[in-house]
């Protein structure tokens, strides 16, 4: 009866766990990434959504360990998330982002998990896990000012008659180009670690100095990203343009599978460990990964043209200026097992490259809402999670 229990309990928290991926999926991780791309004219809506969707599944199998990791087990301390709370969680955290949604606002969806996870685990007694929480603050309070101010300082380059666009785009080729030799994937490291390009080339040598190496290929990444735009821009600045904002766009939608699948998933680890079978952790990701597939390819439009088109006017030259610091903060994030809202990076950057433009199309009224919507998202998750489950607790007679 206990383990017939345990695993009605397990499909109740996974099938939330689904919807939450769903939501995510729909929402900010779906929306997000390619919403400058749709907004500069680069992509269609639909096919957006299409491909942010395999790009997200991906991205959630090779990058989204560590942040799973953090959701799961690190926000409280001195208790385990139990069975029920998992549920009220994931449950709490996905209606909110649904509504989200429907109504066509971003909710931060780091904010609600976050604030229903600390909610609950409260209200089971635990104790705050403050050091997390000031890794965690830190980061977020730092996103508007890194993410917009980056954007705006890009796009004025871009817009300058100081500097020659095309050394402007190939200098910033070059930098996701040594970025991506720099982060870590599932695949590269041994045991199962994961770890970056470099650092798996550098294993795999004969002894040269650590250091040097690592400068050494990343260079080489960065000139060959560089090369390849160059390449491109012979066909024209236009097109090219839309061709690197298309792969930054991808970058980006990868990074989100990386961060927002661990806000379906966190909650779900306490309830695999106390299974007599241990499933892999990347079957888990997968099936978070799929839940944001789903999302992506039923909910994200909606939230995609919202972004692209109500926030921002963006041509191709603010767009790339928004994706370039969204693409570094996300996987900054994922480095550091940090819950990161999408819709903060993005809309943060849309709003730096926006005002590069003397603030045109950039809807004030807009942004006042969509903060006042993410403060709200947490305070209301955390207070209703605390809340939700002291009640059923006592319904239920759960001391």
């Amino acid at each position: 009866m206990v383990a017939l229990a345990l695993v009605a309990t397990l499909v109740v928290a996974a099938l939330a766990s689904l919807f939450m991926a769903w939501a995510i999926g729909a929402g900010s991780s779906g929306s997000t990434p390619f919403a400058p791309a749709v907004g500069a004219n680069a992509i269609s809506v639909m096919r957006a959504g299409f491909y942010v969707g395999l790009l997200g599944l991906l991205g959630a199998l090779l990058q989204g360990a560590n942040v799973t990791e953090a959701v799961g087990r690190e926000l409280i301390g001195g208790v385990t998330l139990s069975p029920l709370a998992a549920v009220v969680a994931l449950l709490l955290a996905a209606a909110l982002v649904a509504i989200g949604v429907f109504a066509g606002y971003p909710i931060a969806t780091a904010f609600t998990v976050t604030g229903a996870v600390v909610g609950v685990g409260l209200a089971m007694g635990g104790d705050p896990a403050w050091a997390k929480y000031r890794e965690i603050s830190t980061l977020w309070v730092l996103v508007p000012f890194v993410g917009g101010g980056t954007a705006y300082a890009t796009a004025r380059l871009l817009r300058s008659d100081r500097v020659p666009e095309r050394a402007v785009l190939l200098a910033l080729a070059a930098l996701v180009g040594v970025i991506l030799a720099n982060v870590d994937f599932a695949l590269l490291g041994p045991a199962g670690q994961p770890s970056s390009v470099v650092d798996a080339l550098y294993i795999r040598s004969d002894g040269p100095s650590r250091t040097p190496f690592l400068v050494g290929v990343s260079a080489v990444f960065g000139l060959v990203a560089a090369g390849l735009l160059a390449w491109d821009l012979r066909e024209g600045p236009v097109a090219a343009q839309r061709h690197f904002l298309l792969v930054l766009g991808g970058l980006v939608a990868f990074s989100a599978g990386g961060s927002q699948v661990g806000l379906a998933l966190g909650p779900l680890l306490p309830l695999l460990d106390d299974l007599a079978t241990q499933i892999p952790l990347w079957v888990v990701l997968f099936g978070g990964g799929v839940g944001l597939l789903a999302g992506s390819w039923t909910g994200a439009p909606r939230m995609i043209k919202t972004l692209a088109q109500d926030y921002s006017s963006l041509g191709p030259r603010r767009s790339i200026a928004a994706l370039i610091p969204s693409f570094a903060i996300a996987q900054s994030a994922v480095f550091l097992g940090v819950p990161v809202s999408f819709n903060e990076i993005i809309v943060s950057a849309i709003i730096g490259s926006g005002y590069a433009a003397g603030g045109s199309g950039v809807s004030a009224e807009k942004m006042l809402k969509t903060v006042g919507a993410w403060v709200l998202s947490l305070a209301l998750a955390l207070g209703l999670g605390y809340g939700i489950y002291t009640a059923v607790s006592l319904a239920l007679g759960i001391v």
